[in-house]
C-alpha cells in the first residue's frame, strides 16, 4: 500500500491546483482502465474447460457393460473422448458405436488370459455357470499387465503428440472410470497420476448395506442372521436386510472366491483409491442414501441418473441379436394381443435358477390364466427339456416362449404389455420404471432382494411366495402373484403407483442434468 501511495500520490511542493489536476488525471486513467477491464471481461468470458479423455472399463457381465456403454455414449455426446475397454468376444456382442459418436468414441479389446477350469471362449458371466464366476475374476485379474500397457501407451502418445493435446485421444486420460472388481487398477492410475472414479451399476442400497471397511471391522457380521437385519450404520428405518436364502448369498460377498479375493475386498480397495463414487441411481429413487454414502465413504457419492432407455424406442438394445427371427415372431404375436393384457417374463441372463424351478414357473404361468411372453434362458450346463410336457401346445395362442435373447426395451415399450415378472436386477427394474409397469418379483441374488423389498414398499409390485430358508417357490405362488397384478383389483392400485413412479423418474431434463452435473464434478475433481 505504501509503495502504491509513493508512486502515485501528488509530489510535494506542487500547488494545490496542480496537485488537484494531477489527481484528476490519475483518477481518470485508473477509472478508464477499470471500465476497460470490465468491458474486456464481458467481451472475453472465461473459456470452457477442454473436453475430457475418459477411459471406461466395466466388469465382464452384460448387466455391467450395458450401463457403462450407455454412460459412455452420453458423455461422448457432450464432446468428451471415450476409450471403452473390454475383451474381444464381449466387444463383438455389443452393438456398434453410433456413427455420430465415432470421432470421439473408441473401443479397445484386451485378450482375456486362459485359466484352468474356465471354459474356452468364456469372457462374460453369461458364458459360465455361477460356480465358475470366481474363475472368471481370476482371469480378469490377468488383464492388469495389458491394461497397464494401454494406459502407459496413451500417456506416452499424449506426451509426444504434435497435434492439439488439449482435446480428443491425443490427450492423456483425465479419468479412469472402473467397476467394483478392478482392485488392481488404481495403482496403475496412480503411477500415471490419473484420477479414478468407481461406477457402480447396482442401487445405492447395496453399497449402503455392504458399508465401508472400517464399519465392518467395528461391527463384524459373523452369522447368516447378521445379514438379515439392517446394518448398524443405517440410522433410519429401511428395508436394507435380506431374507435367509438371500442372506447366504450376501454373506458370500465377504468371503474369498476362486480368484483369491472377496468381492467386498475388491470394492473396498477400489473405494480407497478413487476420488468419486458414481452410482446408477438418483435421489428420487433412494432419497436418504446419497448423503449417507458420502459420509460413510468420506468422498462424494454422485448420481449419474438412471440411464433409462430413450423416449423413442426402436431396436436400440445394446446387445447384438443372436435370434432375431424368434424375436420378430414374438412381436408379431404381441401385435395381436389386447392392450395391457400380457405379462412379460424375464429372469435376466445370470439368475441361478434350476430347471426344476423353471418348470414350477411354467406351470404357475399356466395356472394364472394370463397371457405371457417369456424370454427363457437355459440354465448353464442343462441340455434337457426345460418345459413341462405339452406346455407350449396347451398354451398355444395364450403364451409365447422365446428361448434366448429378447430385445427387452422394445418388449416393455409395447402397448400389449401390462406387467413384468422379473428377478429385480437393477437394470431390468430401471427399464420397468421407464414404462410404468407393475412388477411380479422373483429375486435371487446380490441386490435383487433389496430391490424387491424397496419396490414392494413403494407399492409397485408383489413378490412370489417363497420358502425363505432355501428360496424355492411353487406354481401356486407364481399363479397367485400373477393374478394379483393382472386380474385382481390390487393390480389397478399397483399400476397407478407404477405410473406415478414413471412420471417422477421419467423427467428427461432432470435425468440429463445428472450427467451434466457429473461432467462438472469430473472437471472439478480432476
Amino acid at each position: 500500500m505504501h509503495a502504491w501511495r509513493s508512486a502515485n500520490w501528488p509530489e510535494s511542493g506542487q500547488s494545490p491546483r496542480a496537485s488537484t489536476a494531477r489527481n484528476y488525471t490519475w483518477w481518470s486513467d485508473i477509472t478508464f482502465e477499470i471500465v476497460q477491464a470490465m468491458a474486456d471481461s464481458k467481451e472475453a468470458p472465461t473459456p470452457p474447460p477442454p473436453p475430457l479423455h475418459i477411459v471406461v472399463f466395466p466388469w465382464l457381465a452384460f448387466g455391467h457393460m450395458i450401463p457403462f456403454l450407455e454412460l459412455s455414449n452420453r458423455l461422448a455426446r457432450r464432446g468428451h473422448a471415450l476409450t471403452f475397454v473390454s475383451t474381444p468376444r464381449n466387444v463383438s456382442r455389443l452393438r456398434a458405436v453410433p456413427p455420430e459418436l465415432c470421432s470421439n468414441f473408441r473401443v479397445v479389446s484386451l485378450d482375456l488370459p486362459a485359466v484352468d477350469g474356465l471354459p474356452e471362449g468364456a469372457e462374460s458371466t453369461a458364458d459360465v455357470p455361477p460356480e465358475k464366476v470366481g474363475l472368471l475374476k481370476k482371469a480378469f485379474d490377468g488383464l492388469a499387465a495389458p491394461f497397464a500397457g494401454l494406459v502407459a501407451d496413451a500417456c506416452a502418445a499424449a506426451a509426444s503428440s504434435s497435434g492439439d493435446a488439449a482435446s480428443g485421444f491425443s490427450r492423456k486420460p483425465d479419468w479412469i472410470i472402473l467397476d467394483f472388481a478392478h482392485n488392481w487398477t488404481w495403482a496403475i492410475a496412480e503411477e500415471h497420476e490419473i484420477p479414478c472414479a468407481i461406477f457402480l451399476i447396482f442401487p445405492a442400497a447395496l453399497l449402503a448395506f455392504v458399508g465401508p471397511r472400517h464399519e465392518n471391522q467395528a461391527h463384524a457380521r459373523a452369522t447368516v442372521e447378521d445379514y438379515m437385519v439392517p446394518p448398524p450404520w443405517i440410522h433410519f428405518p429401511s428395508t436394507l436386510a435380506y431374507r435367509r436364502h438371500e442372506a447366504k448369498s450376501a454373506a458370500a460377498m465377504f468371503r474369498p472366491n476362486a480368484s483369491g479375493v472377496s468381492d467386498a475386498d475388491r470394492l473396498w480397495q477400489m473405494q480407497q483409491g478413487c476420488r468419486l463414487i458414481l452410482l446408477r441411481s438418483c435421489p428420487e429413487t433412494e432419497p436418504r442414501l446419497f448423503p449417507l454414502l458420502t459420509d460413510l465413504f468420506a468422498k462424494p457419492a454422485v448420481p449419474t441418473g438412471l440411464l433409462m432407455p430413450a423416449d423413442a424406442v426402436d431396436d436400440n438394445d445394446t446387445v447384438q441379436a443372436p435370434n432375431a427371427d424368434a424375436a420378430d415372431q414374438s412381436f408379431a404375436w404381441l401385435d395381436e394381443q389386447p392392450r395391457k393384457s400380457v405379462i412379460y417374463v424375464a429372469l435376466g441372463s445370470e439368475a441361478p435358477v434350476t430347471a426344476e424351478l423353471l418348470r414350477e414357473l411354467a406351470l404357475g404361468l399356466e395356472l394364472s390364466g394370463a397371457r405371457f411372453l417369456w424370454a427363457l434362458r437355459r440354465p448353464s450346463g442343462h441340455a434337457g427339456e426345460l418345459l413341462p410336457d405339452g406346455f407350449e401346445s396347451r398354451l398355444s395362442g395364450r403364451g409365447v416362449v422365446c428361448l434366448g435373447w429378447v430385445p427387452q426395451v422394445r418388449v416393455l415399450a409395447h402397448g400389449a404389455v401390462g406387467a413384468f415378472l422379473t428377478h429385480c436386477g437393477w437394470g431390468s427394474t430401471v427399464e420397468s420404471f421407464r414404462f410404468g409397469h407393475p412388477l411380479v418379483m422373483l429375486p435371487f441374488v446380490a441386490d435383487q432382494g433389496l430391490v424387491a423389498q424397496a419396490m414392494a414398499a413403494r407399492g409397485v409390485g408383489v413378490e412370489v411366495a417363497r420358502d425363505y430358508d432355501d428360496g424355492s417357490f411353487h406354481r401356486d405362488g407364481v399363479a397367485a402373484a400373477v393374478r394379483r397384478v393382472m386380474v385382481e383389483e390390487e393390480g389397478k392400485v399397483l399400476a397407478r403407483n407404477a405410473k406415478a413412479l414413471q412420471e417422477l423418474l421419467g423427467d428427461r431434463a432432470r435425468q440429463d442434468r445428472y450427467i451434466d452435473e457429473l461432467v462438472h464434478d469430473l472437471q472439478h475433481y480432476k
